[in-house]
């Protein structure tokens, strides 16, 4: 009788833990419920394995220690294991709450901008959703220097560059013009400059010229070049080219800084990633290369030097404290982890604005604080909670290029005040001299 009473103890405090922890999810009362019910269980297996033993002979008052002690561990580790499930289900649904609250907000604006009417011109279209097209002409007497189609994309942006009307030149001829014959000029044509095409209605001669040109002055044979990057420079219709815009004969070409290459539109800068080839920088084996815009960084990643302290490089970009000396009180508060963060940012990037978050995986203690420690332009940061377990390095003000800035951020758990860790990140930033 005995034997088969601590058997079927044994097997309902297994199915009160296994019940536990598949609870874990549940409401804190269903939770509470199934305890009270497996509990009386418990407790009636206890009454019944007393009297049992009392209907026989009488057992012993190490028989009865040892049977409270195994009922006491068991409504411990019980006791235990609703705990860690009550633990389990706040941390998740702090996660659910704050990933409900750092979901975007859905774009209030989903259109693109409302686009000018050329002087002189129409334009036809009014629907400024992507993929919608919005096309232009000119009155009667002006021609159309420009894109005569533009197309609302996905970014909200418009394709091309906002035309304008320009007035067709028409010049009255009263000599003796054989009808159909192109006028010719008397001296030679440079590369700004080319023959005009023109021919004679009644009496009227109309000249006009190859694209990129156009007539000027009182001579309508010649076609002189149209210097797009002034006309187009900073103008109400935008730049033609992100960086530089360089003018040719009929037309012009955007060029970029060094460190960047020319996108297949012709007008855009895209970086060059010289670390994703061991031919385009010259970093050892020993150095990191970093990516920046417009360029790259060779580091080499050190640890820190402290005293009766060591520490051993566990990855390319962190470093851990060895196990200290017994009583060594400077090595127990030395940092237990370095680590090493590289990022690379357009020159006057808006602000505030997170760069770098740090967190616990899991907390021994009970506080955790972040702070933050030297480093250049330390006047550009700030530290801020973003969690209980979460600290965010935040960029204040724009920082013009280019320029490096550091920054150590500093986490440390303490358990009553009484020092249990201290990490540090050391951040670096590399500021590009462009805005791109």
């Amino acid at each position: 009788m005995w034997s088969s009473t601590q058997s079927l103890f044994l097997r309902e405090s297994t199915t009160l833990q296994r019940h536990l922890i598949t609870k874990s999810m549940h409401p804190v009362n269903d939770l509470m419920k199934t305890m009270n019910r497996r509990y009386a269980v418990l407790l009636s297996i206890i009454i019944c394995q007393v009297h049992s033993m009392l209907a026989q002979d009488c057992p012993s008052k190490q028989d009865l220690q040892n049977s409270i002690q195994q009922a006491h561990k068991l409504l411990s580790a019980q006791e235990a294991s609703y705990l860690q499930s009550l633990r389990t289900l706040r941390k998740k649904l702090n996660l659910l709450h704050d990933s409900v609250a750092r979901r975007p907000a859905k774009a209030q604006n989903s259109t693109c901008p409302d686009l000018d009417t050329p002087v002189n011109g129409k334009k036809l279209g009014k629907i400024l959703f992507p993929g919608h097209e919005v096309h232009f002409l000119c009155d009667e007497g002006f021609e159309l220097v420009g894109s005569e189609t533009r197309q609302c994309k996905d970014s909200l942006g418009w394709s091309g560059q906002q035309p304008v009307c320009r007035v067709f030149v028409t010049i009255a001829n009263t000599s003796s013009v054989s009808s159909g014959a192109a006028a010719a000029s008397s001296f030679p044509l440079t590369r700004a400059s080319s023959a005009s095409r023109c021919s004679q209605v009644q009496g009227t001669t109309h000249c006009s010229c190859e694209p990129g040109f156009t007539i000027s002055g009182h001579d309508s044979s010649v076609c002189t070049d149209i210097d797009e990057c002034k006309l187009f420079h900073d103008g109400p219709a935008g730049r033609l080219c992100l960086h530089a815009c360089v003018n040719t004969a009929g037309g012009y070409r955007c060029s970029c800084p060094a460190g960047y290459s020319v996108t297949p539109d012709g007008r855009n800068c895209k970086d060059i990633d010289e670390c994703s080839s061991s031919r385009q920088n010259n970093c050892t084996r020993e150095q990191l290369c970093i990516n920046t815009y417009g360029g790259f960084q060779c580091v080499r990643v050190e640890c820190p030097q402290i005293r009766n302290a060591t520490y051993a490089k566990t990855s390319p970009v962190r470093c851990e404290r060895n196990p200290c000396p017994v009583d060594s009180r400077t090595c127990s508060q030395a940092p237990n982890s370095v680590s090493f963060h590289y990022m690379s940012v357009v020159s006057k990037l808006s602000a505030p604005r997170v760069m770098f978050r740090m967190s616990a995986v899991r907390m021994i203690g009970d506080t955790l604080r972040f702070a933050l420690l030297g480093g250049r332009g330390r006047r550009h940061f700030t530290v801020q909670r973003s969690d209980r377990q979460t600290g965010e390095l935040l960029l204040t003000s724009p920082v013009q290029g280019p320029a490096t800035l550091d920054a150590e951020l500093e986490m440390t758990e303490l358990e009553r005040r009484e020092l249990l860790g201290r990490y540090i990140t050391k951040i670096t930033i590399f500021v590009s001299p462009y805005e791109f």
